[in-house]
């Protein structure tokens, strides 16, 4: 007989490989919010959708109806600490000639924001304004002028559906870092904010639970400065290691994602915020957006605002008390003088005199100064002294 054939081997299964691999696709497919409030904002834009079909099919106006983001419409909630949006709204009919282009501008963006949640992918603020672009059949009429124009109705758009640009699948450009003590995961890949080198993490516009998930985290605070030229000084130094906190920046007024990413390390990590600002106008502005909302997002404030963010500085009494040169010393201008009283008058600032102090100290100095400025003292006096002294002695404006 002739000698059997050996059995070609068996294949090892390759099942399991490839449903982990599935499983992972699946989760990066997740996209910007979770399942559920992506349920939730579809179902809002077909109610405001429903809402305008019915009107036309009864003969009667179509319209929809968008909350004013203005001052007037704001309230000050004095038990919770923050910015809330009032009941005031404005109707925008498609029949009135100054109302008809927003109007349909924002059921433009209202379709546009349903087919991203739909197909399960974000865009770029820039992408949503190219996606709603086109000429009116029949006209030379743009749906656009510009950028800005779609911006602005799609601010109008997530107050009127009581969710969050980001709900809606839009996202802005990157503009913020973090490093630190802190390891997180970010739509599946697990970043440890220790190893970030001299550019630190970028921090997303998207920074819901579903996207970014908190993972080990040693640090015991939150030091958030005003710019860039600061951060890189702090992680040079390597602040972070020595007092063992996590460091972020916001490049100026800090966009959504950093103060939704700063919310979250407070309310869900329980991690003091200390601001290191600008001693001007505009620092102290900075400071009461992160810690009471915004007047464009006061409807989300909740998700937003931070009640017990310090201000560590630099302050106005910082020129005598650190002997700073005059060098350091910028005049301020009439906008800066009427900016300061303004922000004196902010109900959440009027009654604390700690901050009457301040104000009335930098009014009186007649000049600004800027973070920067105390690298006239030393390279590293801000990270060596100036702030562990301030945390030390726990002297903070709250």
């Amino acid at each position: 007989m002739p000698p059997r054939k050996k059995a070609a081997p068996r294949k090892k299964s390759t099942a399991r490989k490839t449903t982990k691999k599935t499983a992972k696709k699946t989760a990066r497919k997740a996209g910007a919010v979770s399942k559920e409030r992506d349920k939730a904002t579809n179902r809002a834009i077909e109610l405001l959708a429903d809402g305008v079909a019915r009107d036309g099919l009864k003969g009667r106006e179509p319209n929809v109806e968008i909350p004013l983001r203005t001052v007037t419409n704001m309230k000050w909630n004095k038990r919770k600490r923050i910015l809330e949006m009032g009941d005031s709204t404005q109707t925008r009919s498609l029949f009135n000639v100054g109302q008809a282009r927003k109007f349909m501008q924002t059921l433009l963006l209202a379709k546009g924001s349903r087919e991203l949640i739909r197909a399960e992918k974000t865009l770029s603020l820039r992408g949503m304004y190219y996606m709603s672009l086109h000429t009116i059949e029949g006209t030379k009429e743009k749906t656009f002028n510009d950028q800005g124009e779609s911006d602005t109705v799609l601010e109008d758009l997530e107050v009127s559906l009581g969710g969050l640009r980001e709900e809606l699948h839009v996202f802005a450009k990157k503009r913020g870092t973090m490093v630190g003590n802190i390891t997180i995961e970010d739509n599946g890949d697990e970043i440890d904010c220790r190893r970030m080198g001299t550019g630190g993490y970028a921090i997303p516009s998207i920074c819901e639970p579903s996207v970014i998930q908190f993972k080990k985290c040693d640090a015991k605070f939150v030091l958030h400065v005003e710019k860039d030229t600061v951060w890189s000084r702090f992680n040079e130094d390597r602040f972070w290691e020595t007092h063992n906190c996590i460091l972020t920046e916001g490049s100026g007024q800090p966009p959504r994602g950093v103060r939704r990413l700063l919310h979250r390390l407070n309310k869900e990590l329980g991690l003091p915020i200390y601001c290191l600002l600008d001693c001007d106008p505009w620092g102290h502005y900075i400071y009461s957006v992160i810690k009471q909302g915004s007047i464009n997002l006061a409807f989300e404030s909740e998700r937003m605002a931070i009640p017990d963010a310090k201000f560590m500085g630099i302050r106005a009494m910082d020129y005598d008390r650190c002997d700073l040169s005059p060098d350091v010393r910028i005049a301020l201008n009439e906008r800066d003088i009427t900016r300061a009283r303004q922000i004196a008058d902010y109900p959440w600032f009027k009654d604390k005199r700690p901050w009457q102090r301040e104000i009335k100290k930098l009014l009186a100095n007649g000049f600004k100064m800027e973070v920067e400025s105390l690298i006239t003292k030393d390279i590293s006096y801000v990270t060596e002294e100036y702030v562990p002294a301030r945390l030390k002695a726990k002297d903070f404006l709250d």
